[in-house]
């Protein structure tokens, strides 16, 4: 695959970004592409390695050194065909994935690992800019009918794949647009949102209905999908984390979800009242996972006067730990573009206190240094350290402390057995949940997860449909075991 001695011959080269002053004046994505040439050198470093453990690291099994090799003899649309027989959405992952498939790569061993998300990401940039990308209505219709309750990622593949089987697919959405925290939830400037609406152009022209602003549960009764033969649940898992701290109610502690999905759909000119602002304020973000940095960066956009960031975890080291060994993904630090835009990292501590002032109003946090205590076959521990407690001004505290679970309202009234964490029970490999014509599949079924994972189970719970209505399918497994499609 690729060029046999290329993984010698060539370094690792990624995108640029744009000066931190310029891309901080808007919410646009601020990448600059490689040439394609330099594209065609990044596809010719992925190595004859034998055992490709890309494959296992990546949960849709995508096909990486074909179409690493296309890339290398400058076969796009031949890459795009492959890339597109395992991922529905590759514009996506391509921007939004943390890519466990990088540090899978055997290359990875000894060397940078192969630039494969961004490889992806400009195949599908050059199979829209190029027409290849067309929709692919069914020639057949079977005349059952499915509802696809979510439009994230595992929505919309799902939708999409049960749709190419020819069933007749319904998708409700209970925000406004269709995309789910894709649309929301996520930055501008990580994802502008036209990459949603043009591949949403080519669902809606294969034949899938939308119906937005359709929250089923509440506006939208569940009686109204009892007409159709079939139901897939991927609505994800929309619980916010809190804190059980004093102060929390006080104004200007703020969910991030909140925070980031007022900016972006201010970002389109949708009427946002009481819209929560960084600007001139002291911010501290609690949190240290991606939505924490989307928020680092949304709030230096804002003009904001200062940003800190607080983890309750330690600081990873700058290596892979021996903990995490190759090719498992690895526990190092994860400094991201946000991040370096500015902003100040804190690891090691708790916040024990919100201060207000006589209105109620956030005016600082209190805080303790910790540690973690690890005794063997027990939880860990975390100890406060004596006399490291300190009070930092803060005028907008976000959390982003991640999702417990999907809301139960909807597993209440369709009678949908649930665990512990209030995710919907409906096993690995078949996703039917207690209810025989109802499936559950992405953050719902899983918990809070990877979008390469949403993909994954949207595609995989749609074959599981097809199989339930039709008794057989033929819509691919994540193992396609030679179903390359025709190049």
């Amino acid at each position: 695959m690729g060029k046999v001695t290329g993984f010698k011959e060539f370094d690792r080269k990624d995108e640029a970004y744009e000066p931190v002053k310029e891309r901080l004046q808007d919410y646009k994505e601020f990448t600059i592409p490689l040439s394609e040439q330099e594209l065609t050198t990044q596809g010719s470093r992925c190595m004859d390695c034998g055992i490709p453990f890309c494959h296992s690291g990546c949960p849709l099994g995508n096909l990486i050194p074909d179409f690493n090799h296309m890339v290398h003899q400058g076969e796009w649309q031949k890459a795009s065909l492959i890339l597109h027989s395992t991922n529905n959405f590759p514009e996506f992952t391509g921007r939004l994935c943390p890519a466990p498939c990088e540090q899978a790569c055997v290359l990875g061993i000894i060397e940078d690992p192969i630039s494969i998300e961004n490889i992806e990401k400009n195949i599908v940039e050059r199979a829209f800019k190029e027409g290849w990308i067309k929709p692919q209505a069914p020639k057949t219709r079977t005349g059952k009918t499915v509802a696809v309750v979510g439009s994230g990622p595992a929505g919309l593949a799902t939708a999409q794949q049960l749709n190419r089987a020819g069933h007749l697919v319904t998708v409700f959405e209970r925000d406004d647009e269709i995309g789910g925290l894709l649309r929301y939830g996520i930055p501008n400037f990580k994802m502008e949102k036209e990459i949603i609406d043009r591949r949403l152009a080519i669902l809606e022209a294969e034949g899938i209905t939308f119906k937005v602003n359709a929250d089923v549960g509440k506006n939208v009764s569940v009686d109204e999908l009892k007409a159709f033969d079939a139901i897939v649940l991927t609505g994800g898992a929309t619980q916010r984390r809190s804190l059980p701290t004093p102060g929390i109610d006080a104004d200007g502690v703020v969910q991030a979800m909140h925070f980031l999905t007022q900016q972006t759909k201010v970002v389109f000119g949708k009427e946002v009242q009481d819209q929560v602002l960084a600007t001139g304020k002291n911010v501290i973000v609690i949190g240290g996972g991606d939505t924490g940095s989307d928020c680092v960066g949304t709030s230096n956009r804002q003009g904001a006067k200062s940003v800190v960031n607080f983890e309750i975890m330690p600081k990873p080291p700058g290596d892979r730990a021996a903990s995490t060994p190759w090719p498992y993904w690895p526990l190092k630090l994860k400094t991201s573009s946000s991040h370096k835009e500015g902003v100040e990292r804190n690891w090691l501590i708790n916040t024990k206190e919100f201060v207000t002032d006589e209105n109620g109003k956030l005016t600082a946090l209190k805080t303790v240094n910790v540690e973690w205590k690890i005794i063997p076959g027990q939880r860990p521990q975390l100890i406060e350290i004596e006399g490291t407690e300190k009070t930092w001004p803060c005028d907008l505290a976000l959390l982003a402390l991640g999702f417990t679970g999907p809301e139960g309202y909807l597993a209440d009234q369709l009678g949908i057995e649930t665990d512990a964490r209030s995710n919907y029970k409906a096993d690995y490999g078949n996703y039917q949940t207690n209810v025989p014509n109802i499936f559950a599949a992405g953050d719902m079924r899983r918990g809070q997860s990877l979008i390469v994972w949403a993909i994954s189970e949207g595609r995989e719970a749609a074959r599981e449909v097809d199989i339930f209505l039709m008794g057989k399918s033929d819509l691919p497994s994540k193992n396609i075991e030679g179903d390359l499609p025709a190049i």
